[in-house]
Formats: C-alpha cells, structure tokens, sequence
C-alpha cells in the first residue's frame, strides 16, 4: 500500500522534472490531494472511473469559502491535474489500470471577451503624473502592456537585459508554460522604456545596484504582481472604467485590436504566448467576426466566376462509360 502523501512527493517531483512552474506543481498537487481527500480510497489501486465521475459530478455543486460555486474553468483544471497524476502512476508501474484514462473534461462555455474600447485605454495611459517618477514608471508599465500584451507575471520578470530598444524587441523568458517567446517593442514603449530605464530606475536603485529586474518599486526591489495589479486598478478608477480591471484589460485591447485591423491569427497567437491557437480564436469569436463570410470573399476558388455547371464533378459521364 502507497502513502499518499509519498505519491504526491513523486507526482511533484515529476511536474519539476518536465519544467512545470512553481505555480502548476503546487495547484496540481493541491488539486489531486482534494480528490483524494473526498475519495477516501483504501488503497490508490482501488480508485476507479466511476468514483473519478462522481466526484467530478460532486464538484458542480461544491462551494469555495467566499461562496461561489466552481466555474467549468476551474472544474477542467482539476480534471487534468487528476488525469496527469493517473497517468504518472501508471507510467511508474505504481497502479496498471489508469482510472482517469476514459473520464473527460467538460466542455467550456465559448467566452466572449469584452475588450476596452481605444478611448477607454487611451484615458487610462492619461492617468498617471508624468511630472513624478512614480507617474513615469506607471506609464511606462502600461505602455509596455498595451505594447506587447504580455502578462502581468512576465513583465515582473523582466530584466534590463530583455529590452532591445534599438531593435525595439522585448525578450519574455519562462512565460506561461515554461516557455520563452520574442515579441515587438512599439515606438511609444520604446520611448517611454527608455526615458524610464535612464532617468527613473536610477534613482530607484541607488540602494540596490545589483538589482537587474527592469521595473522596481520605490524601495528599488522587484516589483510585485499585486502592486502592479492595485496600480491599474487605481488608474482605472481615476479614467471612470468599471468592472474587473487589470493588466489583463491591456492584453485583451492589444489582441483585438490586431485581429480587427487584419493581423494574422498565428502571428497575434505567438506574440501572446498561446500554447493552443483555440485560445486566441476566443478574439476572433469576441469581435464577432464571419470567419465564413471572410472565406467566400477572400478565396480564390471561391471568387472564381466560372458557372458552377462547368465545374461540378462529372459523375453522370463517369457511369455512362
């Protein structure tokens, strides 16, 4: 008989193994110990599919502590930390049956983004003092967001090595995924970058010069995500924008825009870092674009003004022969 506790050491080490992130190892980890917890199992060997189903059955109707029922979102994340660890143990000869290999995920609600509109994000790159080092490096911040459309944990790891601002380029190492990417550095954040990096991140430093990370606090320390999150959420407040404001809001704006003025959906798909290209359809889907309507006037076969009686496959001939 295994210790569950051993089992999910292992399970752990394994995530590390395959460069899962820090964040992914603990919530797949805590996810699995939840399933096992509501289980209850005698042996891990005597899990089966149909105990797996019910407690995902169960999970529609469980409650978090703030009292919201779990999203289909998070019902799948759990799913797949479940089957990953199933699937661990079978490969390790540990069980020889994998339990979870015929339960599925849910299907997901399609999500419709609503993206800011260019006055909204306009009026919120206003907000901050520009006569305030703290107002140029805010700036500065979201100007690099609405840039790039990075994510708000990549820019806090940014470094002052990962901005080429002749080539205007900027390097994302380790993004979501464990994955490093290279996107484009408009001529706004360029300029905004380099007026920051030269006159405000100096005087932030002063007391911490082997500190490399690009955007510090006023103590000279890397910033933080929540100090990057309550920030916009001030500046949000100050432009009159409701609703769930974060860095994100700049992310969402920056990809919309780019499929609404033609980009294509590869290019926008590596730039933000997406793993699956459905995750990037989400902004096709949001803008409400025909994407049938965009094949018949834009294919060339479908442009063709020969009848369609010449063209139409001749099976009549064919079986006259």
């Amino acid at each position: 008989m295994y210790n569950t506790d051993d089992l999910l050491f292992a399970f752990g080490e394994h995530l590390q193994v395959l460069n899962r992130s820090p964040a992914t190892v603990t919530a797949y980890t805590d996810h699995v110990r939840q399933c096992l917890d509501d289980l209850q199992p005698q042996d891990i060997k005597a899990v089966t599919a149909s105990m797996i189903k019910a407690w995902i059955a169960d999970l529609y109707d469980y409650r978090t502590p703030a009292g919201r029922l779990y999203s289909t979102g998070t019902i799948c994340i759990k799913i797949r930390a479940v089957k990953r660890f199933f699937e661990f143990l079978t490969a390790t000869n540990v069980i020889f049956i994998d339990p979870a290999e015929t339960v599925k995920e849910p299907q997901k609600d399609r999500r419709i983004i609503t993206a800011p509109t260019a006055g909204q994000i306009n009026s919120l790159l206003e907000q901050p003092n520009l006569a305030t080092l703290l107002g140029i490096r805010d700036r500065t911040i979201m100007e690099v967001f609405y840039s790039t459309g990075i994510r708000k944990a990549e820019l806090c790891g940014l470094t002052i090595y990962d901005a080429d601002l002749t080539g205007r380029m900027l390097r994302i190492n380790q993004g979501k995924g464990q994955k490093d990417r290279v996107v484009p550095l408009g001529r706004h954040a360029a300029r905004f970058l380099k007026e920051y990096i030269s006159k405000v991140r100096p005087h932030y430093t002063s007391k911490h010069p082997a500190n490399r990370f690009l955007f510090v606090d006023k103590s000279g320390r890397r910033i933080r995500r929540q100090a990057v999150q309550v920030m916009i959420k001030k500046y949000a407040r100050q432009a009159g924008i409701a609703g769930r404001v974060g860095p994100h809001l700049f992310r969402h704006a920056f990809a919309t825009v780019l499929v609404k003025n033609g980009a294509d959906i590869t290019a926008v798909q590596k730039m933000l870092g997406h793993a699956d290209p459905r995750t990037t359809q989400v902004y096709i889907r949001s803008l409400g674009l025909d994407l049938k309507k965009a094949h018949q006037q834009t294919h060339p076969r479908e442009k063709d003004r020969i009848e369609a009686r010449a063209i139409a496959p001749a099976i009549e001939r064919r079986h006259q022969r």
